[in-house]
């Protein structure tokens, strides 16, 4: 086997769109059995399959219908080309990808798990120069970009605010993107104005990804939202299609959300609800791209209303630094996301998930603090997993996904055994 069982179990039920009782039952094996050969290598109960159940489980996936599906992908080119922006490797907008695609660079990242586990070392970038541009505060997504970059082997230049950057002095947009391609390799550029990020990427031939611009889109983001949406279920026995997602708080200027809902509408028979105070509501563009696809949009200002039946409660903070004439009047400690609305109007077995960061400071009303050693709570298995996400766009963008499996070899320092104090009950378990 070319890849990791992990990987390659994890492929064969992302296709056959199975859950892992479904997918354990199917292959006729236990659950629990199926759990050990999906633990990482290197874990204490990691299983290998037996040679049996890997014919078996092949036998299942190259169905003449499978085979067509996947068949038409491979003909279509490498991944990168069929996500280009323009023509060009770049990542600006999430409407760039199809439903098999997103899937697809979810299988990639899947591989990048042993490298974000820090069990595997990669160096198929080694020798390349990421120029991380941010011209708007940034902690998480800037060191993610730049960690999964190095991960891979690459090394990363950071600039960060308009303070620190030429842009100050009155250059352009396109000239400082052209003289920063002559430097770096790739670019993630963050601006607060929408639509900025596009006109960096026409001034330049190298890959531009868009790490934010102002209230546009947050592609990388949805991108690793929606991997862990789909990495929980897998834990927890449900399918995508079908699902009930809500999502909390500023919906009109929160730019992870507008992205996040348009990749979820390329599944199934979805129902959102969109918790919103006055004047803070989705934008009618966004619903109506969502809505085209037959799936349940529901609105209201009511958060007991809005968590009742859903699977995912995807909360946000509030955007001030975006307002204009907007007023906080609905926003109040009776909208806050905590402990006791999820326990009291919340599913058992919901996802909490949010962008981060979250306003921890007394008053602020965002996603309360008392939820954190709740196991519901996925904010920091969200964040991790930014990580193996954004080293596959890396990847595809810069046409190297087909190398890495080839280059792994061990670390050679002693990694933890699982990063937080409260991530063991659910390390490797995904």
């Amino acid at each position: 086997m070319s890849v990791s069982q992990q990987v390659f179990l994890r492929d064969a039920m992302r296709r056959l769109n199975l859950t892992r009782d479904v997918f354990a039952a199917r292959i006729g094996v236990k659950r629990r059995a199926l759990d050990t050969w999906l633990l990482p290598e290197g874990s204490q109960e990691a299983r290998n399959m037996p040679e049996v159940v890997s014919r078996f489980v092949t036998e299942i996936v190259e169905n003449e219908a499978l085979l067509e599906k996947y068949a038409q992908s491979a003909q279509s080119g490498p991944l990168r080309d069929r996500i280009s922006y323009n023509g060009k490797h770049q990542l600006l907008s999430v409407d760039q990808f199809t439903r098999e695609s997103v899937e697809e660079l979810f299988r990639i990242a899947d591989q990048m798990q042993p490298i974000a586990r820090r069990q595997k070392v990669s160096r198929v970038l080694e020798g390349a120069v990421l120029g991380n541009l941010f011209f708007e505060a940034s902690t998480r997504t800037r060191v993610s970009f730049g960690a999964a970059f190095c991960r891979l082997g690459g090394s990363v230049c950071d600039t960060t605010g308009f303070t620190f950057s030429s842009m100050a002095k009155g250059e352009s947009i396109y000239d400082t993107s052209r003289v920063m391609s002559g430097y770096v390799d790739a670019l993630v550029i963050r601006h607060p104005e929408r639509g900025s990020v596009a006109e960096f990427a026409d001034a330049t031939n190298i890959p531009v990804i868009n790490g934010g611009d102002g209230a546009g889109e947050h592609p990388s983001q949805a991108l690793l939202d929606l991997y862990t949406i789909l990495t929980e279920f897998s834990r927890l026995g449900k399918l995508l299609d079908g699902a009930h997602i809500a999502m909390v708080g500023d919906l009109k200027y929160g730019r992870t959300v507008h992205s996040l809902i348009k990749l979820l509408a390329l599944y199934r028979d979805l129902k959102f609800t969109l918790v919103a105070p006055k004047g803070l509501e989705m934008p009618d563009y966004i619903l109506e791209q969502a809505g085209k696809r037959g799936h349940v949009i529901e609105q209201t200002s009511s958060l007991e209303q809005g968590l009742v039946g859903a699977d995912v409660v995807y909360a946000t903070r509030v955007q001030k630094e975006r307002f204009a004439d907007e007023q906080l009047e609905g926003y109040t400690a009776d909208f806050q996301v905590n402990k006791a609305i999820i326990d009291r109007c919340g599913r058992s077995d919901a996802i909490i998930m949010h962008p981060l960061p979250r306003d921890s400071r007394e008053g602020a009303h965002d996603l309360g603090v008392d939820l954190n050693h709740d196991p519901r709570l996925a904010i920091f298995r969200q964040a991790d997993n930014g990580i193996p996400v954004r080293m596959a766009i890396f990847a595809v963008l810069l046409g190297v996904e087909g190398l890495v499996q080839h280059s792994l070899r061990d670390v050679t320092w002693s990694p933890p055994s699982h990063i937080g104090p409260d991530d063991s009950v659910f390390h490797g378990i995904d």
